[in-house]
């Protein structure tokens, strides 16, 4: 499906949690009538308490608030913050819960990655941050690098319509009809600001492609310049080979990745891709001052997403996701000095000598976990055409 960009909204980039949680919580704070919030971790510390108690002061003063997380990635809420929450009206549910342990299941990697937040249907934030203080790490990976979008005017209509459309499939697969109410809010699309946006989504159905095919679009108008930062980059042959296309016609390409990993295996995997990608005219830097874990890109200093999706296949083959696309030379220019920023003060860039020099165990280590990566995802019941396949929009 096309980006259906809309014009008239003001944007507001939020860098971090030390940008994104003071305006979450205030916004918490100013709700009148509704509060849809989604995320996949839910995590048991200040920040988590924070966000936990302003939700139980809205409620508690009549506020409808609607919560779903990942049965998975906040596999602890139920434990951690569920009985305060329905004790104050909170109105809480599990994406895919898990039952008892893990075990592994081709359904159970289609989680719910998406980072959402609508407040009565007039101020929404789309991101790829958590609930989870960005302190809360390793003593060697704090704080956490990431980024999210305050997001007021006609776009409001499209994640509003999705939030409420994510929390009626969930009621009713938790068997949960009481939760299933009418429609609080109407969204308040009047013309904000100057700046065009489309929401994008991944799911099974409708938006199988939505994020990739944007991606996509982007990197074959490209021009001069493709500036790319994600946590977990493990691209499909569809994505590789418009970005070779890119790099072959002269747009310079920088791609920025993890330097200090949460998922080893992940970064081992995406380092069978340096080489090639450096043969080809594309730079690599590691972010190594601290976590990253940004979903972002900049196309030209005009076009820029912020959301939820990796370039891996978990994000855009299995996970439900978010993105908003933004069309606007101001917000594609702060985000590309933002990235600009963090990578002179904490990435360095990956030299072809680096690869060259590895011992052939790393390789082979590198190797085999990019086998082992493509083999989950086949596990997962996706058949090699979804990943590898022509290059075709099917």
């Amino acid at each position: 499906m096309v980006a259906d960009f809309l014009p008239g909204n003001r944007l507001t980039l939020l860098n971090s949690g030390a940008d994104y949680f003071p305006a979450l919580l205030a916004a918490f704070a100013e709700a009148q009538v509704e509060i849809y919030l989604e995320s996949y971790i839910f995590a048991n510390d200040e920040i988590g308490h924070e966000v936990a108690s302003a939700l139980c002061q809205a409620a508690e003063r009549g506020v409808q608030v609607n919560v779903i997380v990942d049965g998975f990635g906040a596999r602890n809420f139920a434990t951690d913050f569920m009985p305060m929450l329905t004790s104050a009206g909170v109105r809480a549910l599990f994406y895919r819960p898990e039952i008892g342990r893990f075990h592994f299941k081709r359904h159970r990697l289609r989680r719910l990655h998406r980072k959402l937040a609508v407040i009565d249907a007039r101020i929404a934030f789309v991101g790829g941050i958590n609930i989870i203080d960005d302190n809360n790490a390793p003593e060697s990976m704090r704080p956490r690098y990431d980024y999210a979008v305050r997001i007021e005017g006609p776009t409001l209509g499209q994640i509003h319509y999705a939030v409420r459309r994510m929390w009626e499939i969930v009621t009713w697969a938790n068997f949960k009809r009481r939760f299933r109410l009418a429609p609080v809010a109407s969204p308040c699309c009047t013309i904000a600001g100057t700046q065009s946006a489309a929401f994008l989504i991944r799911d099974n159905i409708r938006h199988r492609n939505d994020i990739l095919y944007a991606y996509i679009d982007a990197i074959d108008s490209a021009r001069h310049e493709i500036l790319i930062a994600n946590a977990y980059f493990l691209p499909g042959v569809r994505f590789g080979r418009a970005l070779y296309a890119a790099a072959r016609r002269g747009v310079r390409i920088t791609v920025l990745l993890q330097g200090k990993s949460d998922h080893p295996l992940m970064r081992y995997a995406t380092q069978t891709l340096y080489a090639e990608a450096m043969r080809a005219g594309i730079r690599i830097f590691e972010y190594e001052k601290s976590f990253m874990h940004a979903k972002v890109a900049v196309v030209d200093g005009e076009w820029a997403t912020v959301g939820s999706s990796n370039i891996d296949p978990f994000s855009l083959l299995l996970a439900k996701e978010a993105n908003l696309a933004v069309r606007d030379r101001h917000f594609a220019g702060e985000m590309r000095d933002s990235l600009q920023a963090a990578m002179a003060e904490g990435a360095h860039e990956v030299a072809p000598e680096d690869i060259s020099r590895q011992p052939w165990h790393i390789r082979l280590s590198r190797w085999l976990a990019y086998a082992l990566v493509r083999a989950t995802v086949g596990l997962a019941g996706y058949a090699q055409r979804h990943w590898e396949a022509k290059d075709v929009r099917e």
